[in-house]
């Protein structure tokens, strides 16, 4: 990589730094090149990105941005997944290294709150942004749906009084 490329790699890296949700900081050693491009792909299908970067690179990028505080974690091989949302790229991370031991979560980073291993596992625990809205329009639908049954439900009763009147006479 050239200096004007690695110039240009390292901005690239900053604006993403400063403007993600999650980062998290892993080690790859041992993975096979189908397990980065599953990796990479589980990460797309959430709205993230995985990238294998040089850890002098990355430390430059942090350098300015609220997370500057993870570069400690920039030892041999790491890999760096990030999204937007604060709790996809953990839980993706999370999940692929229960799958294969061989990618360690180092810690992460939430803006300026600094995640150890245990916090990003904790973070991918949590319900993802698209789970709990389903959860709240879940929430706010039942009591419609209670309040319909419940102002049904008198002339169902009617109907089945006259139902069983109408089968008593004939």
């Amino acid at each position: 990589m050239e200096r004007a490329e690695k110039r240009e790699f390292v901005t690239e890296l900053h604006d993403v730094f400063k403007d993600c949700g999650a980062i998290v900081v892993a080690q790859y050693a041992g993975l096979t090149v189908s397990d980065m491009t599953e990796l990479r792909s589980s990460m797309r299908e959430v709205g993230g990105t995985v990238k294998v970067a040089k850890n002098r690179l990355a430390k430059l990028a942090l350098e300015g941005t609220e997370s500057a505080h993870i570069a400690g974690l920039f030892e041999g091989p790491t890999l760096v997944a990030y999204s937007e949302d604060p709790i996809s790229a953990p839980k993706v991370t999370v999940e692929f290294s229960k799958k294969n031991e061989k990618l360690v979560v180092l810690g992460g980073a939430m803006g300026a709150t600094n995640l150890d291993d245990d916090g990003v596992k904790a973070h991918a625990s949590m319900p993802s942004l698209d789970e709990l809205r389903g959860k709240i329009v879940g929430l706010l639908q039942a009591p419609a749906g209670k309040i319909a049954q419940v102002i049904n439900a008198p002339g169902g009763q009617l109907a089945r009084v006259f139902g069983a009147y109408g089968s008593q006479e004939g």
